[in-house]
């Protein structure tokens, strides 16, 4: 019989690893290049022993180089995740702010002058925008990809005072690079 070529089916890219709970680089930290026990093999390195490139090794390993590794986030999602990444802003402000106003000035005035009406409306206030800020946070970590350790990071800062505003800073920097890097990728990798 003649060789014929095998019909495979159109392997779509996967995830970046390091954004994948499920992926053995997930795992990896910079510093260890073993593999952890039972974790699989180590994450393509930038380039290998022999001086070829990440791509090379991948080619040969059969994993995907770095480059050639599908955002999370896809064009057409673009929008959705702008839409989400400015109402978890807004919530996260407002969070911040009034969690700030509760314990810089509605609690001292609670203990110090006797006045605990500010506190029950404020605390109040804070407690109901802080389940929209989760709320808010899992939809933006849905659409964005990001693991559930972001998602516990995020909520824990919605109870610190001027934290909020930090973690806010941070999740924009993350989306706003995973959206350059999804035009990035699909600006080299076209659509059909």
């Amino acid at each position: 019989m003649p060789d014929q070529p095998s019909e495979q089916p159109a392997q779509r890219p996967t995830q970046h690893p390091l954004d994948d709970v499920t992926s053995d680089a997930f795992y990896q930290s910079a510093d260890d290049p073993e593999p952890a026990p039972g974790r699989g093999a180590a994450p393509v390195a930038d380039t290998a022993s022999d001086g070829y490139s990440a791509s090379r090794v991948a080619e040969d390993s059969g994993e995907l180089a770095p480059e050639d590794i599908e955002p999370w986030i896809a064009p057409e999602e673009i929008p959705a995740v702008k839409g989400a990444l400015l109402r978890y802003r807004v919530m996260a402000y407002l969070v911040g702010t009034l969690l700030i106003v509760l314990v810089c000035i509605a609690m001292p005035l609670k203990y110090w002058a006797d006045m605990p009406q500010m506190t029950s409306v404020v605390g109040v206030a804070h407690g109901w925008l802080y389940a929209l800020l989760l709320i808010t946070a899992y939809m933006l970590g849905r659409k964005a990809g990001w693991p559930l350790w972001r998602l516990a990071v995020i909520a824990l800062a919605g109870t610190v005072p001027f934290l909020s505003f930090v973690a806010e800073y941070y999740a924009r920097t993350d989306v706003q690079r995973r959206i350059g890097e999804t035009k990035a990728y699909y600006a080299d990798h076209p659509v059909d």
